[in-house]
C-alpha cells in the first residue's frame, strides 16, 4: 500500500527520494510527500494525486537537504487532501508512516487536553504531535521517539527525522514491512527492496517489533524487548528489482505475456534438473496430515479454491479454504495433524500474516506461498515456497496467480504421492503433462485480437456475469474480479448450477453472460445451464475448445480456446479471463496498472 523511502546521503536527496518512489507507483497512493533536513532546519514538500505533481512542486519550490524522507500515500483515515498527505510535521519532528494506529483517538484526545491541536484528519499525525510532546519535555529524538512507540496500538512501519539532526533517523516496523539498505556512508530506509535496489544491494529485513537508529556510520537494531539484534544483510539481485514494461504499453500486459516463462521456472524450481520427480522440501510431509486449510485474500483465494479440487480430487485429502480477513474471527478449529496453507504474492499481506501467527503452535506445519522470499510469511511460516513469479508491478495479479496455482498443484501431486494415491511413475507422468503447459499458454495468448474484440462489446455496459463449474468457478470468480478491478463493471462469478436459484433473475438482452466451459466432466451441465439463460435472450459469451464450442450449438459470441487436459484447464482459461479485463478497461480509459482505490500490497487489516 503506502511507500516509505528515508536516506540519510552524502547529496541531495529530494531527485533521489522522489525517484525511489516511482518504483513503489505500483502498489497504489493518491498523495505524496518529501521531507529534509538542511543545515539543521526541516522541511517538506507535498502534492495530491500522482507523483508528477509533486516533482513539479519541487521544481517551483526545490528542497535542500542530504537528509530526508519520502512517502506515497494510499487514503485510511481522512479524505486524499494534501493536509492528509505525509509527511506530517509537529514542532521539530517529521514522520511518514505505513498502517493504521488503532489507538489514535485516544491519544489525539489526551494531547488536545495538553494543548496539542492537529492540523489533519490522519492517524499518523498523532504519532508526530505525540513525539514533539516528549521532546518538548525534554526527551532526546531517539527517547522521544521510543516513548511514543511504547504508546502506539495497531499495525506501522515508521519513519522519523528530526530539525537540527543531519545525521539521525529513527525506523520502526510493527506489522507492516520495513527494510534497511546499507550504503557507501549512506544508510537507506524502504518499505520495499525495490524502491532501494538502485541505492544499494545490501538489504537488512527487520523484524516484527524491531526498532532502528540510522546514522550514515551503520544501523543499530533493536528487538521489541529492547535488546540489541543482530539481523542478517541480504544481498538483493539488482536484476530482479528492474522493472521495466519490455515493449508493451502497461506493465499488466508485460506480466500477462511472461506467464508461459514463469511457470516454466516455477516448476523447473520444485521438480528435479529432468523435472521427473518433485524437489519439494521434505519438512512439507503430508503423510501425518489429515485436513489441509487454504487461507488468502483476492485474487490468491481463488488460486486456493481451485486448488481445493486438486487436493481433495488427487490426494483425497480434507481441504478447506477461508478468506484470510476472516479467518481468525470464527473461532477455526485446529489440530495437531492439521497443515495450513497462507498464500500472498507480497508475503506481507496484513490479515493473511495475522491468521498465520494465529495458526501459529495449532497445527503441524505452517506454509507460506510467497512471491517474495524475504517477506514477513516466508520467514515466519515453517516452510516457504516461492511462486518465482518475479516482480508484479501492476495492481492486478495476474502472473502471480498462475504461478500460485503452479505451486499448490506440485504441493497437491506431493501430497497424492505421500497419502498413497499416486506412484512415483504417476506423479512422474503428471510432471510430462505440466512441461506442456507454457506453450498451451502461448496458444491462449495467441488468441489476444480476437478476445480484444469480444472486449469492446463489455466496455459499455454496467453489469455482467461469469459462470463455471468445478475448477472453472473460481476462475469466473477471479474473471469477475479482475473486470471489477480494471473497468470498474460491475461483475460476479457464480456456479452456473445455482444460476436458477436467483441470479437467473438479472438476464436480459443486455447483461453479458461469460461462461468459461472447457469440454471436460461438467461440461454437458454446464451447457444445460447456459442453455436456460439463451432461452431468455441472454447475451452469452462462450470460451470453451473446438469440441465443446462444436457441442454446445450456437451461442452470440464465442471464442475457441486449445485443448487442455482438465487439469491444466485453469491455467490457461486464465489468459482470456486476464485479457477480457485488460482490454475492456483500455476501451473505457481506465488506468489499467493503477486502478482507482486500490493497493498492490494491502498491509494494513
Amino acid at each position: 500500500m503506502c511507500g516509505i523511502v528515508g536516506i540519510l546521503g552524502t547529496h541531495q536527496v529530494a531527485p533521489v527520494i522522489l525517484e525511489a518512489l516511482k518504483r513503489l507507483e505500483y502498489r497504489g497512493y493518491d498523495s505524496a510527500g518529501i521531507a529534509t533536513v538542511n543545515a539543521g532546519h526541516l522541511d517538506r514538500r507535498r502534492a495530491l494525486g500522482k507523483l508528477v505533481n509533486l516533482s513539479d512542486l519541487l521544481v517551483h519550490e526545490p528542497l535542500a537537504g542530504m537528509a530526508g524522507i519520502g512517502h506515497t500515500r494510499w487514503a485510511t483515515h481522512g479524505a486524499p487532501t494534501v493536509a492528509n498527505a505525509h509527511p506530517h510535521r509537529a514542532g521539530r519532528v517529521a514522520v511518514v508512516h505505513n498502517g493504521i494506529i488503532e489507538n489514535f483517538r485516544a491519544l489525539r484526545s489526551e494531547l488536545a487536553a495538553a494543548g496539542l491541536a492537529h492540523e489533519s484528519d490522519t492517524d499518523t499525525e498523532t504519532i508526530a504531535v505525540l513525539t514533539r510532546h516528549y521532546m518538548d519535555q525534554g526527551m532526546t529524538p531517539t527517547e522521544a521517539a521510543n516513548a511514543t512507540l511504547e504508546r502506539l496500538e495497531g499495525a506501522f512501519a515508521l519513519a522519523f527525522l528530526f530539525e537540527g539532526e543531519d545525521d539521525l533517523m529513527i525506523g520502526a516496523r510493527q506489522g507492516s514491512p520495513l527494510a534497511v539498505g546499507h550504503g557507501d556512508g549512506e544508510m537507506y530506509l524502504g518499505s520495499d527492496a525495490l524502491a532501494l535496489a538502485p541505492l544499494t544491494d545490501r538489504i537488512t529485513y527487520l523484524d516484527e517489533g524491531d526498532r532502528v537508529v540510522l546514522t550514515r556510520a551503520g544501523a543499530s537494531i533493536t528487538d521489541a524487548q529492547g535488546r540489541r539484534a543482530n539481523r542478517p544483510l541480504t544481498r538483493v539481485r539488482l536484476d530482479q528489482a528492474t522493472v521495466d514494461k519490455a515493449g508493451h504499453r502497461h506493465f499488466m500486459a508485460k506480466e500477462i505475456a511472461e506467464q508461459p516463462a514463469v511457470l516454466g521456472a516455477t516448476m523447473a524450481f520444485h521438480c528435479t534438473p529432468d523435472k521427473s520427480a518433485l524437489a519439494l522440501p521434505e519438512r512439507l510431509d503430508f503423510t501425518a496430515c489429515d485436513r489441509l486449510i487454504l487461507v488468502a485474500c483476492g485474487t490468491g483465494y481463488y488460486a486456493a479454491q481451485v486448488a481445493k479440487y486438486w487436493f481433495e480430487g488427487v490426494a483425497g485429502l480434507p481441504c478447506e479454504t477461508d478468506i484470510a480477513s476472516e479467518y481468525r474471527y470464527r473461532q477455526p478449529v485446529l489440530g495437531a495433524r492439521n497443515m495450513a496453507v497462507f498464500i500472498s504474492q507480497s508475503g506481507e499481506t496484513a490479515d493473511t500474516l495475522a491468521a498465520l501467527r494465529h495458526v501459529r503452535g495449532h497445527v503441524a506445519c505452517s506454509v507460506g506461498v510467497i512471491n517474495v522470499p524475504t517477506s514477513s510469511i516466508a520467514r515466519e511460516s515453517d516452510v516457504a515456497l516461492p511462486i518465482l513469479a518475479g516482480p508484479e508491478i501492476s495492481v492486478a495479479s495476474t502472473k502471480a496467480f498462475t504461478a500460485q496455482l503452479m505451486v499448490l498443484l506440485l504441493m497437491a501431486l506431493k501430497a497424492a504421492q505421500d497419502r498413497g494415491k499416486l506412484s512415483a511413475q504417476q506423479v512422474s507422468d503428471h510432471l510430462q503433462l505440466l512441461q506442456t503447459l507454457p506453450g498451451l499458454m502461448r496458444a491462449a495468448l495467441d488468441r489476444e485480437p480476437d478476445i480484444a474484440e469480444l472486449a469492446q462489446g463489455l466496455a459499455g455496459v454496467n453489469h455482467a456475469l461469469f459462470l463455471g463449474r468445478g475448477p472453472m468457478l473460481p476462475l469466473a470468480s477471479e474473471a469477475a474480479l479482475k473486470l471489477k478491478e480494471l473497468s470498474y463493471i460491475h461483475a460476479e462469478g457464480y456456479a452456473s448450477g445455482e444460476l436458477k436459484h436467483g441470479p437467473i433473475a438479472l438476464i436480459d438482452e443486455t447483461m453479458p453472460v461469460i461462461v468459461l466451459a472447457p469440454r471436460d466432466s461438467l461440461f454437458a451441465k454446464t451447457v444445460s445451464n447456459m442453455q436456460e439463460v439463451l432461452a431468455r435472450q441472454g447475451r452469452v459469451v462462450l470460451f470453451s475448445d473446438r469440441a465443446g464450442l462444436a457441442e454446445a450449438g450456437a451461442v452470440p459470441q464465442s471464442l475457441a480456446m486449445p485443448e487442455v487436459p482438465e487439469m491444466l484447464a485453469p491455467f490457461v482459461y486464465a489468459v482470456p479471463a486476464q485479457l477480457l479485463a485488460y482490454h475492456a478497461a483500455l476501451a473505457r480509459g481506465t488506468d489499467v496498472d493503477q486502478p482507482r482505490n486500490l493497493a498492490k500490497s494491502v498491509t494494513v487489516e
